[in-house]
């Protein structure tokens, strides 16, 4: 009785286990519609990429013709092969025909899976190339011909602002119906009879506590660390910590074995010092370098003994170390 006795009547294998009874959550249409949508563009991306030495809008006169050969190729290797879109694949949908007095799962028709691609991807042909069919056809040049023509005209460019028209207010009042019901997020889907059903058992996740308050304290420490790191001053702490791992004693042997190295680079940047400036030790600075930093920091310290610095002053290079 139940689900149980009508998924035995209707047989085992794939068709048979999620009935199409199970009502499908209308976000997971949704997003199955921006999945597709999304990596149709992504190809379209990667496709204009291998152009990008061409010359520029070399894919513009065609991008119509090739968005559309685009989808037809996606519904060839996706909806025609397996009943389902991409984004359906993902998130464990596939499409069934409701034409039809069976309630069990069927697929859709070879007819049903073309007249789905060619309403979904004409429509949007037709529209951005009408503007090139109006001036094919020789009415692209206002009412200026007069008579039949501007006549003519007229009442086809009323006749097409009229189809799209009613082809927006149907796509509305269909999508208003789907929030209601539930089913047919486009229009198309409604004309063609396909409906989105689970292609698998849907299964109800079990979260547990202990994952969600592990999940939680992870996350409020990643958050906690991406607003600390910005505070914390790496070049001071540097030079605390060396300071006291080799001692304040290394200070006379660095300068006796860095000699006139101390005066060939800049602290900070490690180039040649750009009008040399001196913070009270024996390094230097380009001007522009410290000025900067000790704007940025108040308590600023050489990051290479790790004295703070002082009252900022030009340095007076001697002859003997400018020879060296």
């Amino acid at each position: 009785m139940g689900l149980g006795g009508d998924n035995d009547q209707e047989g085992t294998g794939p068709a048979a286990d999620a009935g199409p009874e199970t009502p499908v959550l209308r976000i997971s249409q949704l997003d199955a519609l921006e999945l597709d949508a999304s990596l149709e563009q992504l190809i379209w991306t990667q496709f204009s990429a291998c152009f990008q030495n061409c010359r520029p809008g070399v894919l513009t006169p065609l991008e119509p013709e090739l968005r559309a050969l685009l989808h037809l190729l996606l519904w060839r290797f996706t909806l025609y092969s397996n009943s389902a879109t991409v984004g359906q694949t993902l998130l464990s949908l596939r499409y069934r025909s409701t034409q039809g007095p069976s309630p069990g799962y069927r697929p859709l028709s070879p007819r049903q899976k073309l007249s789905l691609a060619v309403l979904t991807a004409g429509p949007r042909w037709l529209q951005e190339r009408t503007h090139s069919l109006l001036s094919s056809l020789g009415f692209s040049q206002g009412l200026v011909s007069g008579g039949n023509d501007s006549l003519l005209q007229k009442g086809l460019r009323n006749a097409l602002t009229l189809v799209s028209g009613v082809a927006k207010l149907a796509g509305l009042i269909n999508f208003l119906v789907f929030l209601k019901k539930g089913r047919h997020p486009v229009l198309a889907e409604r004309i063609t009879g396909a409906q989105a059903v689970f292609s698998k058992p849907n299964v109800v996740r079990d979260v547990t506590y202990q994952y969600m308050n592990r999940e939680m304290l992870w996350h409020g420490f990643a958050e906690f660390l991406i607003f600390l790191l910005p505070l914390i001053n790496t070049r001071k702490l540097k030079a605390t910590v060396s300071s006291l791992v080799f001692g304040g004693g290394s200070a006379g042997g660095d300068k006796a074995k860095e000699g006139s190295e101390a005066w060939k680079e800049c602290a900070l940047c490690g180039e040649w010092p750009t009008m040399p400036h001196s913070v009270g030790c024996r390094h230097v600075f380009c001007y522009y370098c410290v000025k900067s930093h000790s704007i940025a920091d108040a308590k600023l310290t050489c990051p290479k003994c790790g004295a703070e610095a002082g009252p900022i002053q030009p340095v007076k290079v001697e002859a003997g170390k400018n020879g060296q």
